[in-house]
């Protein structure tokens, strides 16, 4: 079983609700390890000089970077691990962050300097619903939107135009809901706050969302961006609550660089796709965030993917350069389109 001294850190820290069931952290007891923890609303933040619940701060979601999107089957239903599996995840992750050292000892630049490796968690997934931690099944419109996709991530694909890449491989969006997930690296995210609005910095792609929350409507649906369009409010005090839809398609909803994510960025977002966002304040340094994706024109049913945020204002929010020199997507094309000069003269 936890220990209590363990169990005790994590109720100190705020996010036991999250990452362990808080009756197993608190009691030693046995746990549910398929429920979910309701996200406790009872902390009441600090305000602004204008009386908004004050989120404003640096929430680097770097620690989350190991935890994959979809669950590995073996989990079923379980959204948290056994104690031996937990076990099993932190020495993997130990091995991953040692990477880094391992690199410098050898006198080289390796994915143990390109890759941040987060901290094991007892999480299975950051999907909480479905309940199995998969994504759901694709509509048959999905599927033929899908296969119309183009990116440097899709096998097979070759390369004659900047449209056969995607807008991640451009250094233009990683859109939504894609943009709030951890990813192996340039996990910074920083809030700022005004009176009726909330802006939110990401460090990838260096992307700043704003965010209403004077009460104002949506524009009509035809005015859209990669981004989709964001309206928010405030509950009980320490909630705030985003909607967002007037999406335009083109951007894929997940990311391969968020660990157990579809590979090849081909999961589409249509004109009807919707998020809405919750980000409680549970302690004045831990935030409870969670959000549901609802796009019927792609998915078979709705989407919920569910983590902590940790404060750590001393983080480094750095450029995001992308590929220096803007060579890359030309690089690409000559590259490929060589590629099949030379298959072309074998035949």
């Amino acid at each position: 079983m936890i220990s209590r001294a363990f169990g005790a850190a994590l109720l100190a820290t705020g996010t036991a609700s999250l990452l362990w069931p808080s009756a197993l952290s608190a009691q030693g007891a046995t746990a549910d390890l398929t429920a979910v923890p309701a996200i406790s609303k009872s902390y009441k933040p600090k305000t602004t000089p204008w009386g908004d619940p004050d989120l404003r701060g640096t929430w680097p979601i770097d620690y989350l970077s190991g935890l994959t999107l979809q669950r590995d089957v073996k989990y079923g239903d379980r959204v948290f691990m056994t104690n031996e599996e937990f076990a099993a995840k932190q020495k993997q992750q130990d091995a991953l962050r040692a990477r880094y050292e391992n690199d410098t000892a050898d006198g080289k630049i390796g994915r143990g300097h390109w890759d941040e490796a987060g901290e094991a968690t007892r999480r299975t997934s950051l999907l909480v619903s479905p309940a199995n931690g998969l994504l759901p099944a694709k509509t048959e419109e999905g599927k033929r939107l899908s296969a119309l996709m183009r990116s440097s991530w899709r096998r097979g694909q070759a390369y004659n135009l900047p449209t056969d890449f995607d807008s991640w491989d451009r250094c233009i969006t990683r859109g939504l809901p894609a943009s709030m997930l951890p990813m192996h690296y340039n996990n910074g995210i920083r809030v700022y706050q005004s009176p009726g609005l909330v802006a939110i910095e990401l460090e990838m792609i260096h992307e700043t969302r704003i965010i209403p929350t004077d009460g104002r409507q949506s524009t009509p649906r035809q005015i859209s961006n990669w981004m989709g369009q964001s309206r928010g409010h405030w509950e009980n005090g320490n909630t705030l609550v985003v909607e967002t839809t007037n999406f335009r398609p083109g951007p894929s909803a997940t990311n391969t660089v968020t660990v157990g994510s579809p590979p090849e960025n081909d999961t589409p977002v249509s004109e009807q796709a919707r998020l809405v966002e919750w980000f409680t304040m549970t302690g004045p340094d831990t935030v409870a965030y969670k959000m549901t994706w609802t796009d019927s024109v792609i998915f078979t049913k709705p989407w919920t993917v569910q983590f902590d945020w940790r404060r750590n204002n001393d983080y480094g929010m750095f450029e995001y350069a992308c590929h220096e020199g803007n060579v890359q997507v030309r690089n690409y094309i000559t590259a490929s389109r060589a590629q099949r000069g030379q298959d072309r003269e074998r035949e």
